[in-house]
C-alpha cells in the first residue's frame, strides 16, 4: 500500500479524488492501492528547553546559554494531533511506500519530514511537486514524482531556519526578560521579529526628531500651463523668502519666451505578476487588506484551484508554462473582452522576457489563475477582489507596451540686473507632459470601460472602481499646448511657501516591501529582485512576523500607518546588539540559509555560526551594568 500525506484534509481529499481512493476511513481515504492521510499544518515542533534537561524548565541567567547537544522533536500538545499522529503513525509502519505531498516549499517540506521521522517510517520516499490543485496539476505532479533526497537541502534549509528561531528566540527572550524585564513583562526577542520592530521603531525616531525646513518655490502660468522656475541640482528652492520675492518682482512684468520644446517616445511594459509580497502590498494599498488576511485570502483561491500556489517571491513563469497559457485565458470568460484580442485569429500570445525565465524561477513561478473557471468556484467578495487583481496582470502580461509622448519645454524670464544669488539675468522654468498614444495594457485598469470583474459580473458599475496598477497610482496623464520655439507673451508668476517633510510612517505595504530587501525601499524592479535574497523573513512567514508585532503589543495600528507602542521602543532601546536587530545582518543570515537550499553553503558551519553568536550576544548582556530596564505599565 502506498501512503500520501497531504498537509490539510481538503487537499488530502482532492488528491484521493485523483488517484481513486474514494473510501473513507478516520483520519484518511483508501482505495486503488492507495492510502491518503494528512496532517494539520505543524503536528510536529522542536522539543522546549525543559524537554532537554530539568534545569532548564526555570529562568535563570545561570542557565544561559541553552544549547542542546542536538535537538529533537515532540508532538505538539493537543488531543487533535495525538490522535491523527496515531492512524498516520499506523499507516506508515505497514506502508510499502510514502508519497510527501506537502506543500511544495521550505515549510512544507519540514512539516512532513518531522512526521515521517516521528513515526518512525522506514520505506521509500517520493515527492509530489506541483504549483496548483487542479486535477490536471496532480495527474501531471504524480507522473513526474522525484525522489526525496532530491529535496534534502529544501528540508535542511527549513531545518537551520526553525533551530536558528528557537536558539536565538529561546535565549535572547530569556535572557532580556530576566536582565530587563524587572519581573513584570516576557521581553519577546525573535530573529525576524527584533529587526522588523526595529525598522518601525527607527522609522518612528526619525519622524519625531525631524526638524521642517522652510523654502520658497517659484512658479509661472503661461498659457494655462504652470511652469516650474528651474534651481540648481539639490536646492528644492529659495532660501529666503527675500531672494525668491526678488525674482519674483523682477519678473512679473517681463515676457516669457519658450527656449526649448523637446518630444521624446517612450514605451511601458506591462506591471510584473505577482509574487506573495507584491500581491500583499497591493491588496494592502487598494482594499486596506493586511498582509495576514492576503494571506489567507490567496491561499484559499489556491485551494478551491482557481490560482496557482501563493507561497513565491518570484514574478517570472518557466517556459513550460507558456503552451498551457491559451487554455487559461481561454476558461478566464469573465474577462472574454480583454482576452478575445490576444486570441483572435489563432493568434500567437506575446513571449517576453519579463515574464517567461527559467533562470529566475526557483521552487515555484508567479501567481496566476489557473485553468478552472472562476464562476464555478463559490468565492467570497474579498476573494473575487484579489482573484480579480492577479487576472488582470495575468492577462495584461499578453498585451503590447504602452506607448507614449513626453514633452519637456523650457522657457525663461530675462531681466538684466536681478543679480540674485540663484539666477544671473535669467530665470529658467521647465514643465513637462505626457500623451498615452497606444493605452495598450492600459485597457485593463481604465475606468468605465473595463470587464466586469468576477465581483459583479454584468454590472458595469463596478468597473468605475478599478484603479491601475500600483506602478501607475501617482502618475497623472498631462498633455500640454503645441508650444512653439521662441514663442513669446505675458505670463502670472507666483511664489508659494514651502515645508520639508518628514519621513512617512509605514503601511503593512511599505513594511513588507522594507522586510523584502533589508530595509532599503526601492521602486525599480530589478533592483528589488537583487535586494531579496538579503530580505529578511520568508515570503510566507512576513505577514505572521507583523500580526506577532501586534499581538505582543510592541506595535500598533494608526488609521493605515503602522506605529511602535512605548513597550516597543524602549525594547529597541535597550537591545544594542546590532545582531539582533539590524535588518541588513540578519538579511545576511537569511542569504545564507537561501544558499543551503542551493548546496552552496554547509549547514552545520550555519549552526556552529548560530551557537557562538548566541553565546556572544549572552556574554555581552551578561556584562551590562548600566541598570536599564524597560518601565513598568508600558
Amino acid at each position: 500500500m502506498i501512503v500520501c500525506i497531504a498537509e490539510k484534509p481538503s487537499v488530502a481529499r482532492d488528491i484521493a479524488r485523483v488517484l481513486g481512493a474514494a473510501t473513507e476511513r478516520p483520519g484518511y481515504m483508501e482505495g486503488n492501492g492507495y492510502q491518503v492521510t494528512w496532517t494539520f499544518g505543524h503536528l510536529c515542533e522542536l522539543k522546549a528547553p525543559a524537554d532537554y534537561t530539568p534545569m532548564w524548565r526555570t529562568w535563570s541567567l545561570a542557565q544561559l546559554p541553552m544549547v542542546p547537544p542536538r535537538f529533537g522533536i515532540r508532538l505538539k500538545e493537543d488531543q487533535g494531533v495525538e490522535r491523527q499522529f496515531k492512524i498516520i503513525e499506523s499507516l506508515m509502519q505497514a506502508a510499502d511506500g510514502i508519497i510527501n505531498c506537502g506543500d511544495a516549499g521550505q515549510e512544507g517540506e519540514l512539516i512532513q519530514r518531522w512526521v515521517m521521522q516521528k513515526a518512525g517510517a522506514r520505506c521509500p520516499v517520493q515527492r509530489l511537486w506541483i504549483s496548483s490543485l487542479t486535477e490536471e496539476a496532480i495527474r501531471e505532479g504524480f507522473q513526474q514524482l522525484k525522489d526525496q533526497r532530491e529535496y534534502q537541502s529544501l528540508y535542511e534549509a527549513g531545518l537551520c531556519r526553525a533551530i536558528g528561531d528557537w536558539m536565538l528566540g529561546m535565549n535572547a527572550t530569556r535572557l532580556y526578560t530576566l536582565k530587563y524585564g524587572s519581573n513584570r513583562q516576557v521581553l519577546s526577542i525573535g530573529r525576524v521579529q527584533t529587526p522588523t520592530l526595529a525598522l518601525i521603531v527607527n522609522r518612528q525616531h526619525e519622524i519625531d526628531n525631524f526638524k521642517p525646513e522652510t523654502y520658497w518655490v517659484l512658479t509661472t502660468v503661461y498659457r494655462d500651463t504652470t511652469f516650474s522656475a528651474v534651481m540648481e541640482e539639490g536646492d528644492r528652492g529659495f532660501k529666503t523668502q527675500e531672494e525668491g520675492q526678488k525674482a519674483l518682482d523682477a519678473i512679473r512684468e517681463l515676457p516669457f519666451t519658450v527656449t526649448s520644446v523637446e518630444k521624446k517616445a517612450g514605451k511601458e511594459a506591462p506591471p510584473r505578476l505577482f509574487d506573495l509580497t507584491s500581491l500583499q502590498v497591493e491588496c494592502n494599498k487598494k482594499f486596506g487588506f493586511s498582509a495576514e488576511q492576503t494571506l489567507q485570502l490567496i491561499q484559499s483561491l489556491y485551494e478551491k484551484k482557481v490560482a496557482t500556489y501563493p507561497r513565491v517571491d518570484t514574478t517570472f513563469l518557466p517556459d513550460d508554462v507558456y503552451p498551457k497559457c491559451p487554455q487559461i485565458l481561454a476558461a478566464m470568460t469573465p474577462y472574454a473582452g480583454f482576452i478575445q484580442p490576444l486570441l483572435e485569429g489563432g493568434k500567437k500570445l506575446k513571449k517576453s522576457t519579463k515574464v517567461f525565465d527559467n533562470a529566475k524561477v526557483t521552487d515555484h513561478h508567479a501567481i496566476i489563475p489557473t485553468n478552472v473557471p472562476v464562476t464555478s468556484a463559490a468565492l467570497s467578495q474579498m476573494e473575487k477582489r484579489v482573484y480579480d487583481l492577479i487576472a488582470r496582470r495575468f492577462i495584461g502580461a499578453f498585451y503590447p507596451e504602452c506607448k507614449f509622448e513626453q514633452t519637456t519645454v523650457l522657457g525663461e524670464v530675462r531681466c538684466e540686473g536681478l543679480r540674485a544669488s540663484t539666477f544671473d539675468d535669467v530665470v529658467p522654468f521647465k514643465a513637462t507632459g505626457k500623451r498615452i498614444v497606444d493605452p495598450a495594457w492600459h485597457v485593463l485598469w481604465e475606468k468605465k470601460k473595463a470587464a466586469p470583474s468576477p465581483e459583479n459580473q454584468g454590472n458595469q458599475e463596478n468597473t468605475d472602481n478599478q484603479e491601475s496598477p500600483d506602478n501607475q497610482e501617482n502618475e497623472q496623464e498631462r498633455s500640454l499646448p503645441a508650444f512653439r520655439k521662441g514663442e513669446s507673451g505675458p505670463h502670472v508668476p507666483n511664489l508659494a511657501e514651502k515645508q520639508t517633510t518628514p519621513p512617512k510612517p509605514y503601511t503593512e505595504a511599505t513594511l513588507l516591501r522594507a522586510m523584502e530587501t533589508a530595509g532599503k525601499l526601492v521602486d525599480d524592479d530589478e533592483l528589488r529582485d537583487a535586494l531579496k535574497e538579503n530580505g529578511i523573513g520568508r515570503p510566507s512567514t512576513r505577514a505572521a512576523i507583523i500580526e506577532t508585532l501586534f499581538k505582543r503589543d510592541y506595535i500598533r495600528r494608526v488609521r493605515k500607518s503602522l506605529a511602535p507602542t512605548p513597550t516597543g521602543v524602549q525594547l529597541i532601546g535597550l537591545i544594542h546588539e546590532e545582531l539582533l536587530k539590524s535588518a541588513e545582518l540578519t538579511g545576511r543570515w537569511e542569504r545564507k540559509l537561501r544558499q543551503i537550499e542551493r548546496h552552496e553553503y554547509d549547514a552545520k558551519q550555519f549552526i556552529e555560526e548560530l551557537r557562538q553568536m548566541v553565546t556572544d550576544i549572552v556574554l555581552a548582556v551578561m556584562q551590562d551594568n548600566s541598570n536599564r530596564h524597560v518601565a513598568s505599565g508600558c
